[in-house]
């Protein structure tokens, strides 16, 4: 990929992304696949004004060699000041971007509940850092960089230049950057556009959705009193705007913990600490998953849905238009940070706290009373259709319908 191209996208994730302030640390958690665009993330991130650069790096290959050479006691022994050196910058105050080349399916074969007990222990360490993000305490976002591995798994009938390519064509043109727009722009547009869709959910206030599509979901979600449906750019604690996932076309809000009945069927295949479940299939009842079955690596699905008490539940419902742009790429991408904002899609684990009034102030006892789900984790899985059909039920009973064959009415 051309240097201009890099440059582009490497700004638009500092400045419309994680939108660094002048004085403000950044934390990038990158890969080592994507070294170009890092450096030029840190060149931007320092262009801003940003007080310092940290940058830790990963590798999916050797974090694949540490399960399968390491025992269950090792990979869970996370000394004190891993976890200080994590959390410390952004108690701080430190923004988050994330740039992230995932290899789907890495971690097929190692033993599910090896993976499981590491990211429970992991989970619990590192919960002060996790819930600074949730809260919006400080910016955050996620891009993503292509890899041949990557690549090969979308367009597998490609060599591997030519997979690459492709791939990159298909993440650029859904995060808007091409060599002679201004994504910038773009970005400040389509977040205007996603803004006006929440108002108008916000407005109709649901007490519940009800989804049905002809692949089988048939299914009831609750919704807290007094959500906010959002999407788009959000707000930190001290008001600055931030995108926290690009690309983004979904609008989300909370679901009342115990408010869900009824039956989903994925869409789309989910990588899940790097194991691909394929197809799979969730009842509820009052709220929680009380059976389900799955295509392949059943005993990986089982790991999410037994992760803790919350991830039997669900924190996040998310409505995405089928005629989305990257639903209309056609291409299936393996990785939730794009599959996700072609579907609608639900989220096992915990709720965010800005999607209830006042949330972001409350603590975690008081976001339990207004029916918020608490977990340790948050995995996003797929559901959506051409089918989809969703009714909202408002308060005082009427109803509206809110998606016609996959898209919104309105």
């Amino acid at each position: 990929m051309n240097e201009t191209i890099l440059r582009k996208y490497a700004r638009l994730g500092v400045v419309m992304g994680a939108n660094v302030q002048k004085g403000q640390a950044l934390i990038i958690n990158t890969s080592v696949e994507a070294v170009e665009i890092t450096r030029y993330a840190v060149e931007e991130a320092y262009k801003v004004g940003a007080s310092e650069v940290i940058v830790n790096w990963g590798d999916d290959l050797i974090s694949r060699l540490h399960y399968e050479s390491q025992s269950v006691e090792s990979l869970c022994d996370v000394p004190e000041w891993m976890v200080e050196q994590k959390v410390a910058k952004l108690r701080a105050g430190a923004a988050i971007l994330h740039i992230i080349s995932d290899t789907p399916g890495i971690m097929g074969g190692i033993d599910a509940e090896k993976i499981s007990e590491s990211m429970k222990v992991r989970g619990e360490k590192f919960k002060e850092a996790r819930e600074i993000t949730m809260a919006n305490k400080s910016q955050w976002s996620i891009i993503a960089v292509p890899n041949v591995r990557w690549a090969k798994q979308v367009f597998p009938e490609l060599s591997e230049n030519d997979a690459l390519a492709a791939l990159w064509d298909k993440v650029l043109f859904a995060v808007h950057v091409s060599e002679d727009n201004d994504p910038i722009a773009i970005w400040k547009t389509h977040n205007k556009a996603l803004g006006a869709r929440e108002t108008i959910l916000n407005d109709y206030n649901f007490k519940s959705l009800h989804f049905k599509n002809e692949v089988g979901t048939d299914i009831t979600i609750d919704l807290v009193k007094d959500h906010i449906w959002a999407g788009g750019s959000e707000y930190n604690a001290n008001g600055v705007e931030f995108n926290a996932n690009m690309p983004t076309e979904e609008i989300f809000s909370m679901p009342y913990k115990y408010g869900v009945n009824g039956t989903v069927v994925t869409t789309k295949p989910l990588d899940y600490n790097g194991t691909l479940i394929n197809e799979f299939s969730l009842t509820f009842k009052n709220g929680k998953v009380v059976e389900y079955s799955a295509s392949n690596d059943l005993s990986t699905l089982t790991s999410l849905i037994e992760f803790d008490e919350g991830s039997a539940y669900i924190g996040e419902v998310a409505l995405v238009p089928y005629s989305s742009p990257i639903s209309m790429s056609n291409t299936l991408f393996y990785n939730t940070l794009f599959d996700e904002n072609a579907s609608c899609h639900l989220a096992l684990g915990r709720a965010y706290p800005m999607n209830v009034k006042g949330g972001v102030e409350m603590s975690q006892e008081e976001l339990n009373e207004v029916g918020s789900n608490h977990s340790m984790t948050h995995v996003d899985f797929m559901f959506g259709s051409k089918c989809m059909n969703i009714e909202g039920v408002q308060q005082d009973g009427t109803r509206v319908s809110v998606f016609e064959n996959g898209d919104f009415t309105f």
